[in-house]
């Protein structure tokens, strides 16, 4: 097995790591990146057996193709490998929108590529090579959209690298996940980029910074996620992220009513999702 991954940062360099530790189906990989610092860290870490800093030559010998890269970037990307992938490669990504990627893949992409959209469940708020963690996918859902059409033999080969780096694999139609993660990934996200406005931005900030402790550290931690990727999310998934912004604006106009009038109902609510949050940590745990 030849594998290509295309971009080395903390997705990239992880199932490279996952990969060689595993030894799956002795599998030579050839990372690329135009970094050489990146490529250096990468090699020294053991993600990859060699470094190419040209998608086009990096890909020529490869059955499997992994896109690490920035959503709108990959749209090149796509089109830059696509006149050179071997008749029969598998090429896949680990975006976190699909429907655009989807679209993107299928225009650009001959006939004889087979193209199975990605997006594993999982992340940390550093990012780059030298954060990549082999274990980064244990018991994670990894999201898995294929083309129509896509052969069943290239779906289990995906599936097989999926399950090998220690994720779960989770069959699901892009639209419905553009929605979803709108609302358990990129609103949470947005969520904590509002709150580091409201209280950086605030004349009290100096004061006020200085009792934040783990419940603001904990509330704002995917504020510290990476900027391009957290902005190619809110490009390419617009109408999912606004409507989940609306509901949240509704619930929050609710509790400022609830609150400004010292309505006792502020407890019921409180214990309610307490309840929720522990039913869904309890499911969650009960999968893994």
């Amino acid at each position: 097995m030849h594998i290509t991954i295309i971009g080395l940062g903390l997705i990239g360099g992880s199932l490279g790591l996952a990969l060689k530790r595993s030894g799956w189906r002795s599998a030579k990989i050839v990372g690329c990146t135009r970094s050489q610092s990146t490529a250096s860290t990468a090699l020294k870490r053991g993600a990859v057996d060699q470094v190419s800093p040209e998608p086009r030559k990096a890909v020529k010998e490869s059955d499997l193709v992994i896109l690490a890269v920035p959503v709108l970037a990959t749209r090149d990307v796509l089109g830059e490998i696509a006149p050179v992938l071997k008749n029969g490669a598998i090429v896949t990504d680990t975006s976190s929108t699909k429907l655009q990627i989807m679209q993107w893949a299928k225009e650009l992409l001959p006939a004889y590529v087979s193209f199975i959209g990605g997006h594993p469940m999982a992340g940390k708020e550093t990012t780059g090579i030298e954060a990549a963690d082999a274990s980064l996918f244990q018991g994670c859902v990894y999201c898995l959209v294929p083309q129509p059409g896509t052969m069943q033999e290239s779906m289990d080969v995906v599936k097989d690298m999926v399950a090998t780096v220690g994720a779960i694999p989770l069959d699901i139609d892009p639209s419905e996940h553009d929605n979803l993660v709108a609302g358990i990934s990129h609103l949470p996200m947005l969520l904590s980029v509002a709150l580091v406005l409201a209280t950086t931005q605030s004349p009290e900030w100096s004061k006020m910074s200085r009792l934040a402790a783990s419940g603001y550290r904990d509330v704002t931690r995917l504020a510290s996620g990476n900027p391009e990727m957290h902005a190619d999310i809110c490009l390419t998934n617009k109408n999912n992220i606004v409507s989940w912004l609306d509901k949240l604006i509704t619930r929050l106009q609710e509790l400022r009513a609830i609150v400004s009038e010292e309505d006792t109902r502020i407890r019921t609510i409180l214990a309610l999702v307490r309840e929720e949050r522990q039913k869904w940590l309890e499911g969650r745990n009960s999968q893994r």
